[in-house]
């Protein structure tokens, strides 16, 4: 399993919430200002709502794992994702609108020994809310 997984329940029907666009995004390079314009990655929820793997959306890492063991970034400082969740698209699917057509989760994966953590982001979700934790 790659190093940074998520998993969204759909709160209004108490089912896993399936088939739902994510992005997960590099914010930095592990330093604390300045945005970083490689580290972008796909997927699309499974029927359990989980993302298991990542498609590269970009040419300079073709994979969660290079970018935690890139020789590029500062190893002992964190780096700054975000989680995007394209709920917008996903309760339309139900003739649902949503009052959050997106939801955008950042967190931050440690340095030094963080790197060799595993990062599971739960969202539960619904069209006019959502909370999310860390899980493991």
């Amino acid at each position: 399993r790659p190093p940074i997984t998520c998993h969204v329940l759909d709160t209004t029907i108490g089912k896993p919430g399936a088939n739902i666009p994510v992005a997960l995004t590099l914010l930095n390079r592990g330093e604390s200002s300045g945005p970083l314009n490689v580290g972008s990655f796909t997927a699309t929820t499974n029927s359990d709502g989980r993302v298991t793997g990542w498609k590269s959306a970009d040419t300079h890492f073709q994979s969660i794992e290079e970018v935690f063991q890139s020789a590029e970034l500062d190893t002992q400082k964190p780096l700054r994702w975000a989680l995007r969740f394209d709920t917008e698209a996903y309760f339309g699917q139900r003739g649902i609108t949503a009052f959050f057509p997106e939801v955008e989760v950042r967190f931050v994966v440690g340095g030094g020994e963080g790197r060799n953590e595993h990062y599971h982001v739960p969202v539960l979700l619904g069209p006019f809310g959502f909370t999310t934790y860390r899980g493991s």
